[in-house]
């Protein structure tokens, strides 16, 4: 599988950042009905629920990270990430599983 990073934004709307740590497990969902964006893909952490959303602005994505719109044809309605960075105004993961393949490996959430 090809390494996938995705930058979380919007976290200070929600619980903020200052908890992510890196090698935390996040969880991926698509939310095609949302109003703003058709390719929206919210992020969640088992407890707390959703804490942001994959990037899919210039302004919020962050290095070689790829926006919802790049990814959203990447993964299945559902997919599994870890955190690799955390970095100021946002947090980079990495998708651990792609939730297409059930044969990858689920430890991660």
């Amino acid at each position: 599988m090809e390494e996938l990073y995705f930058t979380i934004a919007g976290c200070s709307h929600y619980f903020g950042s200052d908890f992510m740590e890196k090698g935390m497990k996040v969880k991926l969902e698509k939310e095609p009905d949302n109003e703003y964006d058709k390719e929206a893909i919210q992020v969640k952490i088992k407890g707390l629920g959703k804490i942001g959303y994959v990037a899919n602005s210039p302004f919020t994505v962050k290095g070689e990270s790829m926006s919802a719109g790049r990814l959203y044809d990447k993964i299945g309605d559902k997919a599994k990430g870890k955190v690799v960075f955390v970095v100021d105004g946002g947090v980079v993961c990495m998708i651990v599983d792609t939730g297409v393949d059930k044969n990858l490996n689920t430890e991660y959430y």
